[in-house]
């Protein structure tokens, strides 16, 4: 009886030993989308001026007729994104072209840069339209696409300084879609 445990407790540190030699696969270890595709913004920050185009947004009313406003604001940035040298990355296995799928903006009102959520039941404003771009495919890594954005927005601040955020959907010719976030600072 003393002969198996002796055994048996030998084959248990020889396994533990084993096993603190083969660490488990570092979560850090895995490519994120921000580790193969970059984003730009020009310029950086972004400087708005008054809107003075006449652009307007509806705010509906209860049991009287809807409000129709003027944006206070209008901001316009350029927007590049490319696909890094890490693109090629065999674990990664894109199957190009990859192309741009879709760009959103989000409009937050800030501080001082921090993020200022409006309180009770105002709301942010804003309308953007996407102009001048580049091109919607890429053809392989280092390669990249840029477009232009005309945002207009209106905050509950009544302030201008903002921080907005463009996400660009991207799916490759398999169908693996993914999406890149880039973050615009207006200036106050």
């Amino acid at each position: 009886m003393l002969r198996v445990v002796k055994t048996g407790a030998a084959v248990l540190a020889a396994t533990l030993l084993l096993s603190a030699c083969q660490s488990p696969t570092d979560p850090d270890d895995s490519i994120g989308v921000d580790d193969f595709v970059d984003g730009s913004v020009t310029p950086d920050p972004v400087n708005a001026a008054e809107s003075t185009d006449g652009k307007t947004y509806r705010v509906p009313r209860n049991n009287a007729v809807d409000d129709v406003l003027l944006y206070d604001w209008k901001a316009s940035f350029g927007v590049t994104v490319r696909l890094n040298s890490t693109a090629d990355d065999k674990d990664l296995d894109l199957a190009y072209p990859v192309k741009m799928s879709s760009i959103g903006v989000t409009v937050q009102q800030a501080s001082g840069g921090v993020v200022t959520p409006p309180t009770g039941t105002e709301t942010v404003h804003s309308e953007y339209i996407v102009r001048d771009s580049t091109g919607n495919s890429y053809g392989g890594a280092n390669t990249s696409n840029g477009f232009t954005i005309d945002l207009w927005y209106d905050l509950p601040s009544l302030r201008k300084e903002a921080l907005v955020t463009v996400a660009v959907g991207l799916v490759d010719d398999d169908g693996r879609a993914f999406q890149k976030t880039i973050e615009v600072k207006v200036n106050p």
